[in-house]
């Protein structure tokens, strides 16, 4: 620790003093305090001077150099030990707790405000709202409670006036999700009465010196803490702060925290009520008492919400209940009024002190945790409680707060000096006994059944007739005169700083302490009237209602009689004491330097006193000789094994002790450690730290190996589930497909019968399966059929087939009509029905030409309309051959006009529509363009036939003829380009040629 620290400045933990004397460690803390070093080290105990002014040691760079370290990587810090206690409770899960003490103006509540802040400030990396919004109340409650359970005393400007402890509840990954905020004894009285000098609580003059004008006309009051009994002690010191700054801070908070606009409202009147309530006097008229100032009551009863008629009833008169459910009204004297309006003050601001911390609990409560869902939730307790008090003026609050204070030294010897030493005896650790004080014969004083101080208060308050403080005190003096922590003036008559029927004296482990018993009996029994708890339970404000829930009794009911506060008080610290005792503690102790909040001033005399009662010499002593950890072997070997090759990843040796010896000798820590029978107890922290660094670098790895065979294992599952979907699968499809087929044979067993072999049959919707299997045996039956349909026609048709497939593939989807329903019969001009009177002339030429060329048949022949370069339409005969195309003219025996090889024709185009254009593109860009016409019926189509014949000719003899359709035909005459197009004229009565501006155009009959 003290390496990252210059000598300049002392030693950064006590437990490296050179002697272990009061000396020695005075001068330390002095050396740290004016060198601006206020935190020091015992071991894990952090000591802390209050260093009365502000310094540069909580923003976000220090957190951030605290967080993830160990106690002795950084200077002495409350970071360091926030984060210790952080870690503690989330690597062993385990309930860990910090517990602030010292005495009254020692720097208490700041340094657990601090802890809170470190512990809001290195949770939630992932930024979730839910714990973002815990987080914020969590925060802003301290603002809150402040205000309203702070005031200034003479040792302190923000003396908490009540005690909290405070549990966060944090979820298996470390956010905190929740908590829970106990309060003990609030000073009440301190609304009725303060010290010479001191204030009442802050929230009184934040409302009066810091709300806006509007406010306060709407509560009746004035910006004056003078004016008031309450505040008026308290207005003439100086202010603590900036009131208007404090009073926008707590509005701030409490709309953080959840109140809304109403009950802040609600707050605001009772705290207004309080503020007029103790103004109002009462004079006497006759034996009864009256209200001095009725407007007052009035203002009271507006601010409460109740009627002015029972208010002032209540304020001075009670109801008693008589025998036989009879009711009698009994009036107040001024002196019994003025103390049922007292006790109705501290009562109101008790219970509305009490509310708020409901609902702040209400607000921070865990929501929706399922430990089973969310893993386990763990604590981190925070305790700060009022300080140990020694005024000029002790009365009841005092003596219960330095009561509480014992108490929690009893749990400090508890658990750092006796236990401790017990633990090493008990596991035959060598050890030198160190002597410290045992303060348990005070405790006992105090709280001792039958025979303690709390047990004989009680005794007087129940006891019948008239019991006074001065006969209460001499009980005591009977009854304890003999303890030697206990004496008074009658038992010690020459000590006069006493006073004899008033004062007696306690020797606390911090000092002796003179009580004033006055008042003891009333403060104990803490007597409020039934009227008003009927009264407030009536109002028509719904929080203030909800503050009285025993008002809805009856007068006539009889109830338990309730436990005194001097008894609930006991028994809430005992509750307290054993929730600390069940987790694992860290302590700060706080040292007040001196009384005149001086940053320079080290009152040497002053210290002393409190290192002294705080026992931390003995602290020192026991850390000096003792171990920093300790740990049973098998949770040690739980956390640790996977560093040491003999214990990874379970040991073979006899014992856990022998695996851990094993373990710590691998890593060369043997002469920093002790065995016990159970335990094994490490010196230094440093070993420790050294042991998780080696941890932290091998969980990784040991991460990555459990995601291997984790992996491993789903991935097995997987594969064998897949195996099992795909056999279930594999099934499934055979069965389906077994079931298609079976479907598929029993629909097409008969297909050969029918007359159409099955071309009407629905084929069934096949599985996605055999979606390929279905177009292939689809493909295969139109084959079958086709075969089956062709193996009946004759061989001489068989050309004719042909032809009509080849202009079907050509022409099928771009042209409706091309003549596939008729009979083609190729060579018209030879028959007689197609060709009258010209059919022998024709045959003539047809012969003529047949011995002249010598080809082998005739492929088409018909009437054709022809165009020429010259725009000029003639009527002629084409003539197809297997070997030209002939173009012949009717009128003179057909004569051949011109004769074009059929090898220099490369292509055809036709039209989409009826019209039967054609035209022949040759090689030598000399096309020919023709319309078939004269047809014998008339309109027969035959562009489809020609096109046909003349693709079968060149599928035999292995020539490629390209054909296109459109209706826009492109062609060559004499090498010039034409346009080509067809026009219906509904009025042509034969198709003809015609120019057109881009070329030509044939007009042909129709609509």
């Amino acid at each position: 620790m003290a390496e990252l620290e210059g000598p300049e400045f002392g030693k950064a933990d006590f437990v490296l003093l050179d002697e272990v004397t009061m000396e020695q460690f005075l001068e330390n803390l002095r050396l740290r305090f004016s060198q601006g070093r206020i935190y020091t080290y015992i071991g894990e105990v952090v000591v802390a001077v209050n260093p009365y002014r502000a310094l540069a040691l909580y923003g976000p760079p220090a957190v951030e150099r605290y967080r993830g370290r160990e106690l002795y990587e950084r200077p002495p810090h409350l970071f360091a030990l926030a984060d210790a206690a952080y870690k503690a409770m989330k690597r062993r899960a385990k309930d860990t707790c910090i517990v602030i003490s010292g005495e009254s103006g020692a720097g208490k509540t700041e340094a657990s405000k601090y802890i809170m802040q470190y512990i809001a400030a290195i949770t939630n990396p992932s930024q979730r709202a839910e714990v973002e919004r815990v987080k914020a109340v969590l925060l802003q409650s301290n603002c809150v409670l402040e205000a309203f359970g702070n005031a200034r005393t003479n040792r302190n400007d923000n003396s908490s006036r009540f005690g909290k402890y405070m549990d966060i509840n944090f979820d298996f990954k470390g956010d905190p999700t929740g908590g829970h905020i106990h309060n003990y004894l609030l000073e009440k009285s301190r609304i009725i009465q303060q010290q010479p000098g001191e204030r009442n609580f802050h929230v009184f003059y934040q409302l009066l010196l810091g709300a806006p004008p509007a406010v306060l006309a709407a509560l009746h009051l004035s910006p004056d803490p003078g004016a008031y009994r309450c505040t008026q002690e308290g207005a003439q010191g100086s202010a603590c702060g900036d009131e208007a700054a404090g009073y926008r801070a707590v509005e701030e908070a409490m709309a953080v925290i959840g109140f809304s606009p109403e009950e802040r409202d609600s707050v605001r009147r009772v705290l207004g009520a309080i503020l007029h309530l103790g103004n109002i006097k009462f004079t006497a008229e006759g034996e009864t008492a009256a209200v001095e100032d009725m407007a007052q009551v009035a203002a009271l009863a507006e601010l409460t919400a109740t009627a002015p008629d029972s208010l002032r009833q209540a304020l001075l008169t009670r109801t008693v209940a008589a025998g036989g459910g009879e009711l009698i009204e009994k009036g107040h004297s001024p002196k019994e009024a003025a103390y049922a309006r007292d006790a109705c003050a501290k009562a109101i601001y008790e219970r509305l002190f009490c509310w708020i911390v409901g609902r702040i609990n209400a607000g921070i409560a865990t929501r929706g945790y399922d430990a089973r869902l969310h893993g386990k939730s763990t604590v981190i307790g925070v305790l700060d409680i009022y300080g140990f008090e020694i005024f000029d003026t002790n009365s009841f609050e005092q003596f219960c707060i330095n009561y509480c204070n014992e108490k929690l030294q009893q749990l400090f010897i508890e658990l750092i000096l006796r236990q401790e030493q017990a633990e090493y005896q008990r596991e035959g650790i060598t050890w030198q006994s160190i002597e410290y004080f045992s303060n348990e014969p005070i405790v006992e004083l105090v709280e001792q059944p039958h025979r303690g101080i709390l047990a004989l208060l009680d005794e007087a308050c129940l006891a019948a007739g008239t019991v006074t403080d001065p006969l209460f005190l001499a009980s005591m003096d009977a009854r304890l005169g003999r303890h030697p922590h206990y004496t008074s003036r009658k038992l010690c008559p020459t000590d006069k700083t006493m006073e004899f029927n008033r004062d007696f004296r306690i020797k606390h482990y911090a000092g002796d302490v003179t009580y004033s018993v006055e008042g003891f009996l009333d403060k104990n029994k803490d007597t409020l009237f039934q009227d008003f708890k009927r009264l407030l339970y009536n109002s028509t404000d719904p929080v203030l209602r909800a503050m009285w829930p025993d008002g809805e009794q009856s007068v006539t009911e009889v109830t338990k009689r309730p436990l005194t506060t001097g008894t609930l008080f006991k028994n809430s610290i005992v509750a307290l004491v054993e929730n600390l005792a069940s987790k694992e503690p860290y302590y700060v102790r706080c040292i007040k330097p001196n009384d005149q909040k001086s940053p320079t001033l080290f009152d040497e005399e002053r210290c002393r006193h409190q290192v002294s009662y705080l026992g931390l010499l003995e602290n020192v002593r026991v850390r000096r000789a003792g171990f920093a950890y300790r740990q049973p072997y098998d949770r040690f070997l739980l956390r640790y094994k996977m560093t040491c090759e003999y214990t990874w990843p379970n040991h073979l040796m006899a014992t856990d002790r022998e695996a851990t010896q094993a373990l710590l000798e691998q890593h060369g820590f043997q002469d920093d450690v002790a065995y016990g029978h159970t335990k094994v107890f490490i010196r230094t922290p440093r070993t420790l730290f050294c042991l998780e660094q080696e941890r932290t670098q091998l969980i990784p790895i040991i991460v990555l190996l459990l995601q291997k065979a984790w992996r491993g294992a789903l991935a097995r599952r997987r594969c064998r589930y897949l195996r099992a979907a795909y056999a279930i699968m594999a099934w499934y499809r055979r069965q389906k497909v077994k079931t298609h087929v079976r479907e598929l044979l029993r629909r097409f067993q008969g297909v050969r019968a029918l007359p159409d072999l099955g071309k009407g049959l629905a084929w069934p919707e096949p599985p996605a399966v055999l979606a390929r299997f279905q177009n292939a045996s689809q493909r295969l039956f139109c084959r079958w059929r086709a075969r089956q349909i062709i193996k009946n026609i004759p061989p001489s048709e068989m050309g004719q087939i042909r032809a009509k497939v080849a202009a079907m593939e050509a022409l099928g989807a771009l042209r409706k009509d091309w003549g596939c329903q008729r009979s083609w019969a190729g060579d018209y001009l030879s028959l007689p029905s197609e060709n009258p009177g010209l059919a022998l002339p024709f045959a003539r030429r047809l012969q003529a030409l047949k011995d002249k060329v010598h080809f082998g048949s005739v492929l088409f022949s018909c009437h054709v309309r022809k165009i020429n370069h010259f725009g000029k339409s003639r009527d002629r005969a084409i003539l197809v051959t297997d070997q030209h195309l002939y173009k012949l003219d009717p009128r003179q025996q057909y004569r051949v006009m011109r004769a074009l090889p059929l090898s220099t024709v490369t292509g055809l185009s036709v039209t989409s529509c009826p019209a039967q254009l054609v035209v022949f593109h040759t090689q030598s860009r000399a096309d020919v363009a023709v319309c078939l016409h004269k047809t014998r019926p008339t309109g027969d189509n035959r562009v489809g036939e020609l096109v046909g014949v003349l693709l079968e000719h060149c599928r035999a003899t292995k020539r490629e003829l390209q054909v296109r359709v459109s209706d826009c035909i492109q062609l060559s005459l004499r090498g010039r380009r034409r346009l080509l197009t067809v026009e219906t004229r509904p009025d042509a009565a034969a198709p003809d040629f015609g120019k057109s501006r881009d070329g030509f155009v044939l007009y042909w009959p129709g609509r």
